[in-house]
């Protein structure tokens, strides 16, 4: 599979597998770095942040917040771009989960 290397904060680089070559790079042989990420790791996850927090704010607003919450999302390492949310067609794709836990009766 095609290979985008991401540089780290500390200068190190790590090789992310890619499943199709983005549009405008060429495809190479198995293993073969197809190309280098304009940014680094840690600004490309950066976009984790902020679409957590919105999550994390709507759920605490709710008039009785849940005791557990579990979101998940697809993200897609892109070499122009950094990091984008995966989409499962036209669409994000999250999952939320939410878990109230009431004591027992007793």
């Amino acid at each position: 599979m095609p290979i985008i290397e991401f540089p780290l904060d500390d200068g190190a680089v790590v090789a992310v597998e890619i499943a199709e070559p983005e549009e405008g790079l060429a495809p190479a042989g198995l293993g073969e770095t197809v190309a280098r990420a304009k940014r680094s790791l840690n600004q490309a996850l950066a976009v984790i942040h902020p679409v957590s927090q919105s999550v994390l704010e709507k759920i605490k607003a709710l008039s009785e917040p849940p005791d557990e919450v579990k979101v998940e999302f697809g993200l897609k390492l892109h070499a122009e771009v950094g990091a984008v949310l995966a989409a499962s067609s036209t669409e994000a794709h999250y999952r939320v989960t939410l878990t109230w836990k009431r004591p027992k009766e007793g």
